[in-house]
């Protein structure tokens, strides 16, 4: 009795040991998803300056639009640094899909603008820079996508039985997904020149 009483004991904890080290795995694989969104997302704030740098000289009386476009690709890095922190927070994610928001309605405006100064729709550095973001948007996407998939993963698998179980005692909370509400701000923002 006694040895089987342990042979039990020692099935729980591998048991335990295995739902523990699937639940870790995707925990990171969520993280890592979400570190490919961080990239991304970076590299559309960082073409963001140069973008309106370039824009500066065609339109200067458009100081405004010009002026939200840095503001909302201000907000948008401080979200994207507050969600890199800690994907798994509700939170931050939300913070962080309001701020691209406000960010592609921001450019949605400069490139409905910049549709008025045909010298800046000539310009060869504005359409590379175009390019590279609406490049950059489309690889935006897809990175949420594989970061929802991973989020989806693993709250499946955290919500499965037994791992609910063991998923409360070893603090392994939700992952929130990355979503934008608006249906026609999930569009790329569309730019021709």
């Amino acid at each position: 009795m006694g040895w089987f009483l342990l042979a039990l004991i020692a099935g729980v904890v591998f048991f335990a040991i295995s739902i523990y080290n699937r639940l870790v795995a995707g925990r990171n694989q969520f993280k890592n998803a979400f570190a490919q969104i961080d990239v991304q997302l970076t590299r559309r704030h960082d073409l963001i300056p140069n973008l309106v740098e370039t824009a500066k000289g065609y339109m200067a009386h458009e100081r405004n639009t010009l002026e939200a476009v840095i503001n909302a690709r201000n907000t948008a890095v401080a979200g994207l640094k507050n969600a890199a922190k800690d994907p798994s927070d509700p939170t931050a994610m939300k913070a962080l899909a309001e701020a691209e928001q406000g960010l592609s309605g921001a450019l949605g405006r400069l490139f409905a603008l910049s549709e008025s100064y045909p010298d800046l729709k000539a310009n060869e550095n504005m359409m590379q820079l175009s390019e590279e973001l609406t490049t950059t948007e489309n690889k935006v996407a897809f990175a949420r996508q594989a970061y929802n998939d991973s989020v989806m993963q693993y709250n499946t698998l955290r919500e499965s039985f037994p791992n609910n179980l063991f998923a409360g005692w070893f603090s392994f909370g939700p992952a929130e997904l990355l979503e934008i509400e608006d249906e026609a701000k999930r569009e790329v923002p569309q730019v021709s020149f």
